[in-house]
C-alpha cells in the first residue's frame, strides 16, 4: 500500500467519524420547539419555513419539534393560541400575519416572537425600532415602504386603462386602511378612484352585495385571511362582470385573478427561519434588526386576461416575473 492511499484512508476514516459523531450529537442533543402561530392554514408558508429550518441543521424528529396553531381566519382566537404556545413553553414562536404577531406579543415578554411577516412593526409597537427592537420581538416585515400600494394601482391601470372606479376590497385593520389613504392620495394623478369595501367577518354572507354598491370597474384585494375566506365570492364576482383583479399574493394569480404585485411571501416565510436560528444559537432577539422584504415580483394570468376581454401591453408582460398561459 502506498503512503498516499495510507493517507486518503486515515482521512476518510476520520471524516467518517467527524461525521458519526455530528449525527449523534444532533440526535443526543436539545430538541428545540418552535411554535408557529396563524390566522390561517397557510401550508405552503409553514413548509417553505421547514425546508429552510432543515437548509440550516434544524429537522423534525432529530433536533426540532414544531407545534402549530391556526386561529381558521378567526382573529379573537389567537390570544388563546398563543397563550397555548406559552403553556407549552417553546422555544421561540413564529408568526405569520400581524395579528398573529401582535397576539403573541401580548402572551409573553421572555419567549423571542419572530414575525415571518408583519405590517409596520414600530408604528403598532410590536418593536421599539427596526435597528434596535429592544425586546422579546424582531423578525422580517411584509411592508414594503412608501408608494408601494400605489404602484400596485398604476400597474393594474396599465393592464387596464380604462378603468377608473376600483372597489379596494379590505378590512378595517388601521395598517389597510392607512394604505387606502395612500392610494386615494395616488387615485387623481392615476385616473383612478379608490373605493373602499370592508369585509370584516369570515362568515359575512353580503360580501357580492357590498361589491356591487360600489359600482366598480376593478378590484384590489388586500392579501389578509378574511379576505381569502372569501376568495371563492370575490372571484365569481370578477368574473361575472368582467373586473380586472389586483391581488396581493400569486396564489390567488395561479387560482384565476388577473394580477398581483407584491413580496415574495414565502421568502418571508424562509427568511424567518435564519432569525429562529441566529436565536436558537443564543443571540437575543433585542440585538436582532428587523428588516424589511427585498424581493417583489409581478404576475400576470393571460389566460384571465383573454376571459375578460383585456389584451396586456407587452412592456408589461415584458416585466412581468411570471405570465401564466
Amino acid at each position: 500500500m502506498t503512503a498516499r492511499r495510507e493517507f486518503l484512508l486515515a482521512a476518510g476514516a476520520l471524516l467518517g467519524a467527524t461525521s458519526i459523531r455530528g449525527v449523534q450529537a444532533q440526535t443526543s442533543g436539545k430538541v428545540y420547539r418552535v411554535g408557529i402561530l396563524s390566522m390561517g392554514r397557510n401550508t405552503p408558508d409553514i413548509d417553505a419555513f421547514r425546508e429552510r429550518l432543515g437548509q440550516l441543521g434544524f429537522v423534525e424528529g432529530r433536533n426540532i419539534r414544531i407545534e402549530t396553531r391556526s386561529a381558521n381566519r378567526q382573529v379573537d382566537r389567537l390570544p388563546a393560541l398563543a397563550a397555548e404556545l406559552v403553556r407549552l413553553d417553546v422555544d421561540v414562536i413564529v408568526t405569520i400575519t400581524t395579528p398573529a404577531a401582535q397576539a403573541a406579543k401580548a402572551a409573553t415578554t421572555t419567549i423571542p416572537v419572530v414575525m415571518a411577516g408583519s405590517a409596520s412593526p414600530v408604528a403598532l409597537g410590536l418593536v421599539a425600532s427596526m435597528a434596535r427592537p429592544g425586546g422579546n420581538v424582531t423578525g422580517v416585515t411584509n411592508s414594503p415602504g412608501p408608494g408601494f400600494v400605489a404602484k400596485q394601482l398604476q400597474l393594474l391601470k396599465e393592464a387596464a386603462p380604462k378603468v377608473s372606479r376600483i372597489a379596494i376590497v379590505m378590512t378595517s385593520f388601521p395598517v389597510e386602511r392607512s394604505a387606502l389613504e395612500e392610494m386615494q392620495a395616488a387615485g387623481p394623478a392615476l385616473g383612478v378612484t379608490p373605493l373602499s369595501v370592508i369585509v370584516d367577518d369570515p362568515t359575512q354572507r353580503d360580501v357580492t352585495a357590498s361589491l356591487m354598491q360600489s359600482h366598480p370597474d376593478a378590484l384590489y384585494v388586500f392579501p389578509n385571511s378574511i379576505n381569502n375566506a372569501h376568495a371563492k365570492a370575490i372571484s365569481s364576482f370578477a368574473a361575472m362582470h368582467q373586473l380586472p383583479t389586483m391581488y396581493g399574493e400569486r396564489e390567488a394569480v395561479e387560482a384565476g385573478g388577473l394580477m398581483s404585485y407584491s413580496v415574495n411571501w414565502l421568502e418571508l416565510r424562509r427568511h424567518a427561519a435564519v432569525y429562529v436560528d441566529k436565536i436558537l444559537k443564543g443571540t437575543k432577539p433585542a440585538d436582532l434588526p428587523v428588516e424589511d422584504p427585498t424581493q417583489f415580483e409581478l404576475v400576470i394570468n393571460l389566460k384571465t386576461a383573454k376571459a375578460i376581454g383585456l389584451t396586456i401591453p407587452k412592456d408589461l408582460l415584458l416585466r412581468a416575473d411570471e405570465v401564466i398561459q
